[in-house]
């Protein structure tokens, strides 16, 4: 059994101040601001509230990563209201402390977990280091910048970060209280989701949060619920107005059955006359997706900048569809690839063919898994497949591919220096090792 190291004068410290808990937040005011880490930590572990709600309005730092704490900590629902509270009566002040600078409260639960490496200034992260400390004659002028600065910052309004993930259930006790505050606080409090993922809740509860909610902080989200396409085009004006999304995961949406003639179309139309509002659109992601059929061209074409990832995995899409996806000039800079679960067995290869020469420059990851490719049409896409100097990743397990045309596989890749075996699928290595013991023989 090991011996326990004995704990830090720092520790002793830190831990001495929250014996007596109106002390340690009358110290708050001359307490150096290193630290404010370590006591707050204590404080979170210790269950101090009334110090934590303090601390928050004496904040010193941009920035408190206080979801990373949470999670390290795991504290009470009480000890979450009282940081709330405490930004809550920091934003009520007309004057605030002038020592304040809390811009923004982060509760992404991954967004910093080395909190006190952060702070002491040694290693960059979400927020910002200390600042080092202002010497010679530029003291002055430093002062005076300082102070429009504190003037400036205390009339901007206070960013509050988190991840939301809105399903049955949600929201609990802790995001209820918040979305509270902020509804009090709209104006003062901005609530700023980069992550958003959407299951199953009802519309009516996903709006009335989306409201709260500032869309154009969005840049990652999955919508991956059995919603019918009405459903969906009834979301679709929420977003529209997420401008900077970067990445799109639709997944399960369903054809409303015995729809009125035209609904169909005016519900499509209604999600894809938002996707050019999406200019920073990166990586599109499009599962089980029913009404694609026949519309794919419908959906592209309102992409205006070139995509690096693009799945289309599980649908049903036609010939004309691949051959207007091949057309598209949004996916000329594709590094992924994946038409996993895409039948396109009565399919020309001639589409698919150009759509990876088309991208054969940039392309690093394909996925053609459980296709139905048969071996005519495997080996007209291999001059294509030739053209991938940088292609790392390619995976088709599940396609009835002949011994032959693995071997053509091997003499068309030969020069593909980036691609190696052991990236490809667990299937395709052991027929790959069975034609080599074949050959030996």
């Amino acid at each position: 059994v090991g011996i326990r190291a004995p704990p830090k004068l720092l520790e002793l410290a830190v831990q001495s101040l929250l014996r007596d808990e109106a002390l340690a937040i009358a110290a708050l005011e001359e307490l150096p601001a290193e630290l404010f880490p370590p006591l707050f930590s204590s404080a979170l572990a210790g269950m101090h509230s009334q110090a934590v709600k303090a601390m928050v309005q004496a904040w010193p730092f941009p920035c408190l990563p206080l979801g990373a704490l949470m999670k390290e900590h795991k504290p009470h629902l009480e000890i979450f209201q009282a940081a709330i509270d405490g930004l809550d009566v920091l934003l009520a002040q007309e004057v605030r402390p002038r020592r304040w600078k809390l811009q923004v409260l982060d509760l992404r639960r991954n967004a910093q977990q080395d909190f006190c490496t952060v702070w002491s200034g040694t290693r960059a992260g979400v927020c910002s280091p200390l600042e080092p400390e202002v010497v010679g004659p530029v003291r002055k002028r430093c002062r005076v910048e300082g102070a429009r600065a504190w003037l400036k910052q205390t009339s901007a309004p206070m960013e509050v970060l988190i991840d939301l993930c809105l399903k049955e259930g949600t929201p609990d006790a802790s995001l209820s209280y918040l979305l509270k505050k902020v509804k009090q606080r709209r104006g003062s409090l901005r609530l700023c989701c980069q992550k958003l993922r959407v299951f199953s809740m009802p519309m009516q509860k996903i709006r009335k949060i989306l409201k709260l909610v500032q869309l154009d902080s969005v840049q990652d989200l999955e919508v991956n619920c059995t919603w019918k396409l009405a459903t969906l085009g009834r979301f679709a004006p929420h977003l529209g107005q997420m401008v900077n999304l970067r990445r799109l995961l639709l997944s399960h949406i369903h054809m409303t059955p015995h729809a009125a003639p035209g609904m169909e179309e005016r519900c499509v139309s209604q999600l894809t006359s938002r996707f050019p509002s999406l200019q920073h659109l990166q990586e599109l992601y499009l599962d089980s997706i029913s009404f694609l059929e026949g519309r794919l061209d419908q959906v592209l074409r309102c992409l205006k900048n070139p995509l690096e990832t693009l799945s289309i995995t599980n649908c049903l899409i036609s010939e004309a569809d691949l051959m207007h996806l091949s057309q598209c000039p949004s996916v000329s800079q594709l590094k992924d690839l994946s038409l996993s679960g895409v039948n396109l067995t009565s399919i020309s290869s001639k589409p698919l063919w150009v759509l990876i020469e088309k991208a054969s420059a940039t392309l690093q990851d394909l996925d053609l898994d459980e296709c139905g490719i048969m071996d005519s049409q495997f080996s007209a896409l291999l001059p294509a497949l030739s053209h991938c100097s940088q292609l790392t990743t390619f995976s088709f397990c599940g396609n009835p591919i002949s011994m032959a045309v693995l071997e053509s596989l091997l003499r068309h890749t030969v020069g593909l220096s980036k691609l190696s075996w052991t990236s490809l699928s667990s299937h395709t290595r052991c027929v790959l090792r069975a034609w080599n013991v074949l050959c030996v023989q």
